[in-house]
């Protein structure tokens, strides 16, 4: 079987740079691939607020039961008074079989075609999607039906990034950093965005089609994704990425002589660099082990355990908070939710930006956490006053939340998976990544669990456990933030004494 896809037949082939097209073209199509997996887990949290809501706002019907006066308009079995657990035991088991898959869709991935894996996998993901708005249409009101729902969702949706990661690293290979990553990793925030105001057109009068309509549109994308989709430069004749210090066209390498120069960082371990991880220049994948033993790597993947706690705690319950906490309606509350990751887009771009002017990616990093931490409790305290205020305040504290779970997953885990002691071993940034970003999973299960069984005793509480993670995320990066700080006085010293001399 041809490995061209289908509707790469049709495209014109002269005409234009190949290489270049053909790279723009996979960078923009895996960029809407991943806006249409976070599309399409973001509408729970835009319909939380109609599970469970005030129904003396609204006109008791004449054939309602006057005991359930209070709950008439709830969404059983969300209309006890427990029903913040019952919601957050939803985020909990999709966001925990989300984590626990990703490790295995990573190992299938490298072994399976990835335009067959991410095809197959948006589609369970659009089905398995429609199939929770359908519980409002059939009238289901069963916890472990939507319980059930939502694991097979998280495991379905754990297909999505180590498919597009590895489809840009086959197309773009190593050192690709900075503004372009950036940009590309707004993905997250699209969807988000997008995964807001869509189910929220529907969300007030029939939340069924909050989760229908995302549900198609990923499948939709699912079967261009099998049409469209290129994993490897080599099956449409481009050229190669410069992986090992090779020009390699198609299939056919050609040796080149360059000058051996070691990646490094910042946050590089002197001790170490001279005792690498894989002793043969061959490409190798390293184990679970190997990755903890780079430098930095267990202190970010730490770091972002509790700031993908923060983050994932606003995108599954921002909407029910603004809802509970203002007169706003459900759709309202949805729309405002999507300037969070608003805020989010401009925070990760700037957090790359940055870093890649100073060099200093922890550093970055715990600037924007140390002012997140002060920036949610204003929040809480005045984001409700008026909408203005909620506009700014959200967007802010969206852009320091975000940024440096952005960086930490993109440029940050770019740099540890091609850490000097690999040697050069371009299969080390996959075992990296999914290290790094299977930790901050479990941080993102963790949060919104949390938030279900503090919310009861009220929303500060909640923000006040928020404010606690941020702080932890921060201290975790204190010993890579003194290393920079050192590197940096050693460098201006250095350049001192060279122009004296």
């Amino acid at each position: 079987m041809s490995k061209v896809p289908p509707g790469f037949r049709v495209l014109p082939r002269t005409g234009c740079n190949r290489n270049v097209a053909y790279r723009l073209f996979i960078i923009v199509f895996t960029f809407f691939c991943y806006t249409c997996y976070h599309l399409s887990r973001k509408p729970i949290s835009v319909v939380k607020s109609v599970f469970h809501r005030n129904c003396s706002h609204f006109l008791f019907p004449s054939n309602e039961n006057i005991s359930n006066y209070k709950t008439w308009c709830d969404w059983a079995p969300f209309d006890q008074n427990n029903y913040e657990e019952l919601l957050g035991s939803l985020d909990y088991a999709f966001l925990f079989s989300n984590a626990i898959c990703m490790f295995i869709s990573g190992h299938i991935a490298e072994r399976m075609n990835l335009r067959y894996f991410l095809a197959l996998g948006m589609l369970g993901t659009g089905a398995a999607t429609a199939m929770f708005g359908l519980g409002y249409f059939l009238n289901i009101h069963s916890l472990a039906f939507y319980v059930i729902v939502q694991i097979v969702a998280g495991a379905l949706q754990s297909t999505g990034w180590p498919s597009v990661v590895a489809c840009m690293g086959n197309w773009y290979g190593k050192g690709k950093r900075g503004l372009i990553m950036g940009l590309w990793n707004s993905h997250t925030s699209v969807g988000n965005i997008l995964g807001s105001v869509i189910p929220g057109i529907f969300v007030d009068h029939s939340w069924g089609w909050s989760f229908v309509v995302p549900g198609i549109i990923i499948a939709v994308f699912g079967v261009l994704t099998f049409f469209f989709l290129v994993p490897k430069p080599e099956d449409v004749g481009c050229s190669l990425p410069d992986h090992q210090g090779t020009s390699v066209v198609a299939n056919v390498e050609v040796d080149v002589e360059v000058e051996a120069t070691p990646t490094s960082s910042k946050y590089d371990d002197p001790d170490r660099d001279d005792q690498p991880l894989l002793k043969k220049k061959e490409d190798k994948a390293i184990t679970i082990l190997d990755a903890m033993r780079i430098p930095g790597v267990v202190e970010f993947a730490l770091c972002l355990f509790f700031a993908k706690l923060v983050s994932y705690t606003f995108l599954f319950w921002l909407p029910k908070y603004i809802s509970a906490k203002t007169s706003y309606s459900a759709q309202t509350s949805a729309d405002l939710s999507a300037l969070f990751d608003v805020g989010g887009i401009v925070g990760g771009i700037l957090a790359g930006v940055i870093s890649d002017f100073t060099g200093a990616r922890a550093s970055t990093c715990m600037v924007m956490l140390f002012l997140a931490a002060p920036m949610m409790y204003v929040y809480d305290l005045f984001g409700s006053l008026d909408y203005t205020r909620n506009i700014c305040l959200l967007m802010v504290v969206g852009a320091l939340v975000n940024g440096p779970y952005a960086l930490i997953t993109t440029a940050v885990s770019a740099d540890l998976g091609t850490h000097r002691s690999l040697q050069g071993n371009a299969k080390a940034v996959a075992t990296v990544t999914a290290f790094i970003d299977g930790t901050g999973s479990i941080g993102a299960a963790l949060g919104p669990l949390l938030t279900g069984l503090i919310s009861p005793t009220g929303w500060n509480n909640v923000f006040y456990m928020l404010i606690a993670a941020d702080l932890a995320a921060l201290l975790l990066l204190i010993r890579l933030v003194t290393k920079e700080i050192m590197a940096h006085v050693a460098s201006r010293r250095a350049r001192r004494r060279d122009h004296i001399q």
